[in-house]
């Protein structure tokens, strides 16, 4: 890790930004979840008031928003390995692929 990336500051502004969306998709969520955890009977609907959230709430979009926000404060110098901090830190995410065709 570059030493300018050992230690990044956020604004207060931008903190508090983080914060709430992060706050809202997670109590959103987690109001779903409870809702319905006495439902077994209701997983479909459950399953589509989740995705019909993360479509009509942009909850892509405030993810990406965070994001940025992060890593904007970042040196993103690329090292030997053509990445930089970040990327290098990812890519070893075991990511959603779709499933294998049968």
């Amino acid at each position: 890790m570059l030493k300018a990336n050992e230690k990044i500051v956020l604004s207060g502004d931008e903190a508090l930004e983080i914060l709430s969306e992060l706050e809202f998709i997670l109590i959103s969520l987690h109001n779903m979840g409870s809702f319905y955890a006495d439902k077994p009977f209701a997983l479909e609907e459950y399953r589509k008031e989740t995705t019909d959230f993360i479509d009509n709430f942009g909850v892509t979009r405030r993810l990406a928003q965070v994001r940025k926000i992060i890593s904007q404060h970042f040196d993103d110098t690329r090292g030997e390995d053509d990445m930089d901090d970040i990327e290098r830190h990812v890519a070893d995410l075991v990511l959603w692929r779709p499933p294998a065709a049968k």
